[in-house]
């Protein structure tokens, strides 16, 4: 019983640990870009970071512009809203989304929240007058990196 107590301890440090610092190191090769044509071609999608860059465990809100491939915005579209850390299998500890358009074709995309530093995916499912598409962006959390 002593040496499954002490398994418990121990792994209960590395996890926090792990948890706390983010541990992982992103690939060398990822995308960082914060625009991008959708997986289909559909859509051209941005996202905006809130300005000065969300800290770790705060809530904050994103922009997303979404334009045509023409490069007209598209108004009136619906997202659905996805991602997490790769390297940790976990997704958002909140259910972002977008709640509304702000002006033609730049929606607000609240409910962001990062848990700890370290390599995110946003996915997000766009339905608008081009049809269905999707989209993935990358984004690193290090307060040693400014917000791009």
């Amino acid at each position: 019983m002593r040496t499954f107590t002490r398994f418990l301890t121990a792994t209960a440090v590395i996890a926090s640990c792990a948890g706390f610092t983010g541990c992982m190191t992103p690939p060398s090769t990822l995308d960082l870009s914060r625009e991008k044509p959708s997986a289909a071609g559909h859509y051209r999608v941005a996202i905006v970071a809130p300005t000065p860059a969300p800290a770790v465990n705060q809530l904050h809100a994103w922009k997303v512009r979404l334009a045509g491939a023409d490069g007209r915005p598209v108004k009136g579209a619906e997202f659905s809203v996805d991602g997490g850390m790769p390297q940790h299998g976990h997704g958002y500890p909140t259910r972002p989304r977008v709640t509304r358009e702000l002006e033609d074709g730049t929606y607000l995309l609240d409910g962001m929240k990062f848990s700890m530093t370290g390599w995110w995916d946003l996915k997000l499912g766009i339905r608008g007058s081009e049809g269905a598409d999707a989209v993935t962006f990358n984004i690193v959390v290090d307060p040693a990196i400014p917000s791009r």
